[in-house]
């Protein structure tokens, strides 16, 4: 891996999907994780990326951006889905930063609750929390709706669909 990771995170294989990050020191409750980086990229080219085949680590910051992790990103975009997530998102000042949610052990991974802007359907959830309900909902928020609420519009690390 090239990549140049956050401090304290690991890249290992996930039992949620593919890869996943990790915990590799332990974080306190309401600690920064680290911030979500990658290219910095407009909206338009961020709906085009989406379209495209394969897996997308791509975060809306507001209406008119987006950063694309998977492009110069410090290990975050591997942070997967889950019902019962050990991390939460803020944005502040168009930058993405990621927070422990509960105290978080080293080797343990990091997860969190995606908000989906893109797709009217439904898909299977892979997170298998306690509180899973095995289909996640990938409709109902918009880019307006995140920015007024400071939460990040997630696109799923799983690929997607697009009309045409």
């Amino acid at each position: 891996m090239t990549e140049r990771l956050a401090f304290g995170l690991a890249i290992g294989k996930s039992g949620i999907h593919g890869r996943g990050c990790f915990a590799a020191t332990p974080f306190h409750q309401n600690q920064r994780i680290a911030e979500y980086v990658g290219e910095r990229i407009s909206l338009a080219e961020a709906e085009r990326r989406r379209c495209a085949p394969g897996e997308q680590c791509i975060c809306d910051v507001d209406s008119e951006w987006a950063v694309d992790g998977s492009q110069g990103g410090n290990g975050t975009q591997y942070i997967n889905h889950s019902c019962q997530p050990n991390t939460y998102v803020i944005v502040s000042e168009r930058r993405i930063f990621i927070y422990a949610l509960r105290e978080i052990a080293s080797g343990e991974e990091l997860t969190t609750d995606y908000l989906y802007e893109l797709y009217s359907e439904q898909t299977i959830c892979l997170c298998h929390s306690a509180t899973c309900d095995e289909t996640t909902s990938l409709a109902g928020v918009s880019s307006e709706s995140a920015e007024a609420s400071q939460t990040p519009v997630w696109t799923p690390n799983v690929g997607g669909a697009c009309e045409g």
